[in-house]
């Protein structure tokens, strides 16, 4: 099942399926509102449930899908979790948009692959508990999540004594401060390593989506905010590392493909033999590190912060983020702006410990109301 299956990372999970051959099985798919991509993968793959959460395409993609059970509205993509026979849901839906159908899926105790931050930041306190009461698995697409996965199988949790997640710099790694305050929806969005939907690849720009993954990896794997650091690497090629107590250094590596992580999730414990293309050592001829500028790029202090905090921060930066993206896209703001809204937001929010869910989804419509209030 792959909710979120007309996204950048949805597209690229349908290639690693169609590579594991006849015994992988889509049984739902899911989209936002392109209902017409979403019907020519329900015709390719067969699946026989779909949903798509604008309900305005639902009539639609019903025409389109005849013989396919259809779904619509955020409560389709609910329904669709709980009644597909499936074993492992990949949760690529990008935003906070697909939290309720990624913890249908935990509820459900299946094997979950999450390919959004999200879930993770805004709901992590409740999705981690969640999991192991349910008994489900949860194993990170996300790269550096993957690479940190991938990497404590060499050790226990308990002798981690710090993880490194690396960050491209994006393509202003070089820019000053000034050249910074005039970038351009066009300019953040040309990624120099990765291929990346347009809200994930202009976090990347302001090293945002650093912030989160810092967030979502305190989550993930128990850590305090102290025991994660973040490397910039140009070359894309360390996806991240875990530094043991005895001083040894694991690292996962390799071409900077999200097949790669997207079949790992898929096919955990083991390993398929396709997935991304592998690395050519003859072709690498540095492998260079350094560490980020918190002055050129502010969001990432943000990140530390609220994964300090806890309880319900990281719904209100994730949620100032989104708000001021769009802003950004729309040109109602410039580059600099997103973390600053985000800075100011975060400042105003009284962070509550322990959040139900409703408190955290109200946390987060506060705070794109926030953002639209400060600019």
């Amino acid at each position: 099942m792959i909710l979120g299956s007309t996204g950048s990372i949805g597209r690229a999970a349908l290639e690693v399926v169609e590579g594991l051959g006849p015994g992988a099985r889509i049984v739902g798919l899911t989209a936002r509102d392109n209902g017409q991509l979403l019907a020519e993968q329900v015709r390719r793959t067969g699946a026989p449930l779909a949903a798509i959460a604008d309900e305005r395409g639902y009539d639609a993609l019903r025409r389109a899908c005849p013989g396919t059970r259809v779904m619509a509205g955020p409560e389709g993509l609910v329904e669709l979790v709980r009644s597909a026979d499936a074993d492992f849901v990949l949760a690529a839906i990008v935003g906070a948009a697909g939290l309720a159908a990624t913890l249908a899926a935990v509820e459900r105790g299946l094997a979950v692959g999450v390919a959004n931050k999200e879930s993770l930041v805004v709901a992590g306190a409740i999705l981690m508990p969640l999991a192991r009461q349910r008994g489900a698995t949860i194993i990170p697409v996300d790269s550096e999540h993957s690479a940190v996965f991938q990497c404590l199988s060499a050790g226990r949790l308990s002798e981690v004594r710090k993880i490194y997640l690396t960050a491209s710099g994006g393509p202003f790694r070089t820019w000053s401060a000034a050249q910074m305050a005039e970038v351009t929806p066009a300019d953040a969005l040309r990624h120099p390593t990765w291929s990346m939907g347009p809200k994930i690849t202009i976090d990347s720009a302001t090293m945002m989506n650093k912030a989160l993954e810092v967030i979502e990896a305190r989550h993930l794997f128990g850590l305090a905010a102290e025991q994660i650091d973040v490397l910039v690497h140009p070359q894309s090629i360390v996806h991240s590392m875990v530094e043991y107590c005895d001083g040894s250094i694991i690292a996962q590596m390799g071409t900077p493909d999200m097949k790669t992580p997207i079949q790992y999730a898929m096919t955990y414990p083991q390993r398929g033999a396709a997935g991304g293309a592998a690395l050519d050592w003859k072709a690498v001829r540095a492998l260079e590190f350094e560490p980020p500028d918190p002055e050129r790029f502010p969001a990432l202090r943000l990140g530390y912060e609220a994964a300090r905090l806890g309880g319900s921060s990281g719904a209100v930066l994730n949620a100032a983020n989104e708000r001021a993206v769009d802003l950004f896209r729309e040109r109602r703001i410039g580059f600099l702006d997103i973390a600053r809204l985000s800075e100011r937001v975060l400042s105003r929010h009284r962070c509550i410990a322990e959040p139900t869910l409703e408190q955290l989804l109200e946390s987060d419509r506060w705070a794109r109301m926030e953002v639209d209030a400060c600019c």
